[in-house]
């Protein structure tokens, strides 16, 4: 199953629980022009993760805020526990932002992605908790990689 459906499902149920955020901390405001980064929180010692391997990871992501601490706002998602988030890197399966982001990890690697909304959910959002021009910070940890 693509991340984008998972996250829709996750997001939809966060929705519930989280309520929507107005006023000056817009998540987003379009033309926000953070650019996308990943930076290792740990360099992982164990395979790299490259274009068609099957990863496994554990993650969370929050919407971008410029007034949150370390720019968190609302957390949308999370699976962090049991076997984690299973994808094929490099073949689209996930946001392009993940595609790239996860590429030349190492396993046991932590890294924290800011996902412009081109690299993300774009100007359609997703699941109601995504706002359309989102940027995204995801914390990912690279559990395994096969094939």
């Amino acid at each position: 199953m693509k991340l984008r459906s998972t996250l829709s499902i996750v997001v939809l149920l966060a929705a519930l629980s989280l309520g929507t955020s107005c006023g000056n901390d817009s998540p987003l405001a379009p033309g926000l022009g953070i650019p996308f980064s990943a930076t290792d929180i740990t360099v992982g010692t164990g395979t790299l993760a490259a274009s068609g391997n099957t990863v496994r990871v554990y993650y969370t992501g929050w919407l971008y805020s410029t007034t949150a601490a370390g720019n968190k706002g609302a957390q949308f998602d999370a699976n962090n526990s049991g076997l984690g988030f299973q994808f094929t890197l490099g073949v689209g399966a996930v946001i392009k932002g993940w595609d790239q982001g996860v590429a030349g990890m190492r396993v046991g690697g932590k890294r924290r992605l800011i996902v412009p909304p081109e690299l993300g959910y774009g100007s359609a959002g997703s699941g109601g908790v995504i706002p359309g021009n989102a940027t995204l910070i995801f914390e990912v940890e690279l559990l395994a990689v096969a094939g």
